[in-house]
């Protein structure tokens, strides 16, 4: 089986609202012409192309496809989508170069959450018979679990509050950061509540994003990038939809994915939590310490693009190696509600 490696990686700067279409060209055109000239590849060089993107959050049916208008009519390729996080696209990618059918692969995601009611339009992911005709709010909804966590002990609103504040910290050093600035957690938690005991530091921004990331195998990764970030585990696990049924202080398909992806010893997590409490709940669930450099790039709270936040945290955890920070990272990627399916990328340097 091969090798493979990240070798490059690039996003659109995370905005509140863009002005182009919903399929995502315009963004994706200016991310993959610097991913390219980064790496020296030309479209004719990469063996494979697979996306992340949701019909439901473009409000039309197969509007991947009109998203491929961005790779450009000729030379033909190769090419494949999945709808959920394009985390999951890198996924297949890897499992393309692994097998040994390519050598390099192109994944990418893309999302304009400002084009409709997003706290409506994730009601969709919920039980299709029981719960979404109730059209559940999703910050409603996480709400409940951040109160289930604070009424166990698990974290305190102050706790929250700090996760936020060191988000935004963190971000001033990330130009694609959409919210990033000095501020403290009493300042924080002086702002009212969104939904109790959420305030709107507490929740990811709306956010119009796009971010692409290039693999590559073997030695030709090694011809490609300087230090590739090579993926040494790569796992995801599924718990069930129905929150009712779970556990939703704690989240057993993380615990699982990260035992069996190996994350002992890592310096670095990137981890994709739309909301505070929730980077605290992941940070238990992976036994992090305070030795571990957790989201460097703001994480989720920074920048929140739909179906490419968990790609963009590959990318940042991957960063960190190329640019050798760090020996062995951590990159985590969520999809449905409340934590409900999580994929772990462990990258290591060598």
């Amino acid at each position: 089986m091969s090798e493979v490696a990240v070798v490059g990686f690039a996003q659109a700067p995370n905005v509140r609202r863009t002005s182009g279409t919903t399929n995502g060209v315009e963004m994706l055109v200016p991310v993959f012409h610097r991913l390219l000239a980064d790496t020296g590849l030309a479209k004719q060089d990469i063996g494979f192309w697979c996306s992340g993107s949701s019909d439901y959050l473009a409000g039309r049916a197969f509007s991947f496809i009109a998203a491929v208008d961005a790779i450009g009519a000729f030379p033909p390729i190769m090419e494949s989508h999945v709808e959920m996080d394009a985390a999951w696209a890198l996924y297949e990618a890897w499992v393309k170069i692994r097998t040994g059918e390519v050598e390099t692969a192109l994944v990418y995601g893309f999302g304009k959450s400002s084009a409709g009611e997003l706290r409506r339009v994730l009601a969709m992911q919920m039980d299709p018979y029981l719960v979404t005709p109730l059209w559940p709010d999703s910050v409603g909804v996480a709400g409940l679990q951040a109160r289930l966590g604070i009424d166990a002990g698990l974290w305190t609103e102050a706790d929250m509050a700090e996760v936020a504040a060191a988000s935004r910290r963190a971000a001033l050093s990330n130009p694609d950061a959409q919210l990033a600035g000095e501020t403290t957690a009493d300042e924080l938690l002086k702002q009212p509540y969104l939904a109790d005991p959420l305030r709107a530091h507490d929740c990811a921004p709306i956010t119009d994003g796009a971010a692409a990331i290039i693999l590559a195998s073997g030695d030709r990764a090694r011809d490609l990038c300087e230090r590739p970030a090579w993926i040494t585990g790569f796992e995801h696990r599924v718990d069930t939809p129905l929150l009712g049924a779970r556990d939703l202080t704690t989240s057993p398909s993380t615990i699982a994915a990260a035992k069996a992806a190996g994350v002992d010893g890592v310096q670095v997590a990137e981890l994709h939590a739309p909301f505070t409490h929730q980077e605290i709940l992941l940070r238990q669930a992976f036994g992090l310490g305070e030795e571990v450099r957790v989201n460097p790039s703001g994480g989720a709270l920074a920048g929140h693009p739909m179906f490419a936040a968990g790609l963009v945290r590959i990318g940042a955890a991957a960063g960190e190696i190329t640019a050798g920070r760090a020996d062995k990272a951590l990159a985590h990627a969520t999809s449905g509600p409340l934590l409900q399916q999580n994929l772990v990328c462990v990258l290591e340097g060598r």
